[in-house]
C-alpha cells in the first residue's frame, strides 16, 4: 500500500502594497485598517495589477525550475465565504505563471525530485476570528498577493511533507519574496493525501495547516485513519478536513469541490500580461545562489564539512555574513565556530536577528583577526563581543579603553606576586604537594586581571613563581 501526498503551499508575497490596490501590505495593523473599496469588493471598482507581485511570482517560478507561461491572465473563482467580500476570488486558472517545475528534496539517503504541477498568483481572502458565539471578519489580509505552489503527489510520508515545506520556506526567504512566517500566516499549507496500490481516484484535503510540524502530524494521523478504513473495506470519499491541533486528529469540514463548482471565467477588468524575452531575462538574472548550490560551493571553496555548510546556508543572511567575514581574512572554521557559538548566543539572549543587531562582517573581523593572530585571548574576545552588542560601537574603538588591552607579561607577573603575597599558606601547601590549591590561586589571578590575561600564560607563570615543576 502506497501513500500519495501532494501539497498546496500558499506564500504571501512581501510586496509594499496589495495585489490590486494601493493599500499597505502589512501584518499586525489594527483590524480593518488597511482596506479600501477595491479590496472590500465595492461595486464598480476596478483592480490594477501590482507589478512587484508579478515580478516576484515569475522569480519564484524560475527558481523552482518551472516552464514559464509568457502569456498569462486572471480568472474569477466563484464561491461564497464570509471573509471573501466580492463572493469571488481573482486567481489564475488556465494560464498559471509556471508549470512542470521541481524541487530536489534533500533526504538523508540523498536528494529526490518532487515535481511541481503549477505555480499561480491570486489574491488572499480576509481572516475569520471566532470568539464564543460570535464570528468576526478582519479584511486587512484581503487582497494580499498570494502565490500558490502545487506539488504532484510525489511525497510518501508526513516527515517528507514537513521537510519539503521547510525547504520551500527556505527558498522563498532566499529569494526575498516572502518572510515565510507560518505563525503570521505568510506561509500556509493544504495537504492532499490518498492511499492505494496505485494512485486512486480520490484525495482527501487537509486545509489551512499553519506549521510544518502540524503538517507532519496531520498526515501521519490521516495515514493511519485511511489505512484502517481500507482494511475494514470502508469506502473513502473525496472530502475536505481540518486538523484539530488540540485533539491531534482531522475532522470533516465539507465534501471536496471540483474545478467546475467554482464556475471559472476570465476576469474582465484585468488585461492579459505578456512576458517578453527581455523581461524574463531580467527576472532570471535576479535569482540568487540557492541553498543547495551554495552549500556545495562552501564545502569545496572553504573545505567545510557537510553539516557545517548546511547550517551556514540555513538563511541567506547567515551565509552572506560568513563569506563576508572570511573575506576580511578570518579563517573559515574560526568564523563558522563563532557564528554558531558566541554570536548565536548573544543574538538569542537579546532576541535579535542578524539584520537587527549592531553586528556586521567588519566588526566581527575586528575581534576574530586579533584572536587568530594570538594578540587577543579567547576570554577577552568573548567579552568584547558582548560589549559590541551592549554599546553598538566598533571593537577597535572599544579597545581604546585601557581596560580592554591585554596585560603585558610584566604587569601579569606583578599581579601574580600580589596574589602569592596575600596567600602564603596556600603557596606553602602547593609546595608541599597540594596541587589542587593551584586552582584557587588561578581564580584570584583571573579576578584581579578582569579578563585581560591569557589563562594558559597565567597558569604557566603561577606554577613558575610558586616553584612547581611543569611536569608534575
Amino acid at each position: 500500500m502506497t501513500t500519495y501526498i501532494g501539497l498546496e503551499v500558499h506564500v504571501q508575497l512581501n510586496t509594499r502594497t496589495k495585489i490590486f490596490c494601493g493599500c499597505p501590505n502589512l501584518f499586525g495593523a489594527p483590524q480593518n485598517r488597511n482596506v479600501c473599496p477595491i479590496c472590500l469588493g465595492y461595486p464598480g471598482v476596478l483592480p490594477a495589477l501590482n507589478q512587484e507581485a508579478l515580478d516576484k511570482s515569475f522569480l519564484t517560478a524560475m527558481a523552482l525550475n518551472c516552464t514559464i507561461n509568457k502569456r498569462t491572465f486572471f480568472a474569477r473563482k466563484n464561491y461564497f465565504y464570509p471573509d471573501l467580500p466580492k463572493n469571488y476570488q481573482i486567481s489564475q486558472f488556465g494560464t498559471p505563471i509556471g508549470r512542470e517545475g521541481f524541487l530536489e528534496l534533500q533526504l538523508a539517503k540523498g536528494p529526490r525530485r518532487i515535481n511541481i504541477i503549477e505555480i499561480h498568483l491570486e489574491e488572499d481572502a480576509g481572516k475569520m476570528i471566532h470568539s464564543g458565539d460570535w464570528s468576526l471578519v478582519d479584511y486587512n489580509r484581503s487582497g494580499t498577493p498570494l502565490l500558490e505552489i502545487v506539488t504532484a503527489p510525489d511525497l510518501r510520508s508526513g516527515a517528507e511533507a514537513e521537510l519539503l515545506l521547510q525547504q520551500l520556506r527556505q527558498t522563498v526567504r532566499y529569494l526575498g519574496v516572502s518572510d515565510g512566517n507560518m505563525e503570521e500566516g505568510s506561509l500556509r499549507c493544504d495537504a492532499n493525501i490518498s492511499m492505494g496500490e496505485s494512485l486512486p481516484d480520490y484525495k482527501i484535503e487537509i486545509k489551512n495547516i499553519n506549521s510544518s510540524r502540524f503538517v507532519r502530524q496531520a498526515l501521519e494521523y490521516e495515514t493511519r485513519r485511511q489505512m484502517r478504513a481500507l482494511e475494514q473495506r470502508t469506502p473513502l470519499r473525496q472530502e475536505t478536513r481540518l486538523w484539530n491541533e488540540n485533539r491531534d486528529l482531522t475532522e470533516i469540514m465539507r465534501s471536496k469541490e471540483e474545478a467546475d463548482d467554482y464556475r471559472y471565467f476570465p476576469e474582465p477588468d484585468l488585461p492579459t500580461f505578456y512576458a517578453d524575452d527581455g523581461y524574463l531575462e531580467k527576472i532570471r538574472g535576479a535569482i540568487p545562489e540557492l541553498p543547495a548550490l551554495r552549500r556545495q560551493r562552501l564545502m569545496e571553496q572553504y573545505e567545510l564539512e557537510g553539516p557545517i555548510a548546511t547550517q551556514l546556508c540555513a538563511t541567506r543572511e547567515l551565509a552572506e555574513l560568513f563569506e563576508a567575514v572570511v573575506g576580511e581574512g578570518v579563517e573559515a572554521t574560526l568564523a563558522a565556530r563563532w557564528l554558531f557559538g558566541d554570536v548565536r548566543k548573544e543574538l538569542n539572549h537579546r532576541s535579535l536577528s542578524l539584520t537587527d543587531g549592531p553586528l556586521n562582517a567588519q566588526r566581527l573581523a575586528q575581534i576574530l583577526l586579533p584572536l587568530q593572530r594570538g594578540e587577543l585571548h579567547i576570554k577577552l574576545a568573548k567579552q568584547l563581543l558582548q560589549a559590541l552588542f551592549d554599546e553598538g560601537r566598533d571593537p577597535q574603538e572599544i579597545m581604546q579603553d585601557e581596560r580592554w588591552r591585554p596585560l603585558s607579561r610584566e604587569k601579569l607577573r606583578t599581579i601574580i606576586e600580589g596574589v602569592l603575597q596575600a596567600h602564603p599558606d596556600i603557596v606553602h601547601s602547593i609546595q608541599e604537594g597540594q596541587r589542587k590549591a593551584l586552582g584557587f590561586l588561578m581564580g584570584q589571578v583571573m579576578k584581579r586581571c578582569e579578563g585581560r590575561c591569557d589563562p594558559q600564560e597565567s597558569q604557566e607563570l603561577v606554577r613558575e613563581m610558586v616553584g612547581v615543576d611543569e611536569s608534575q
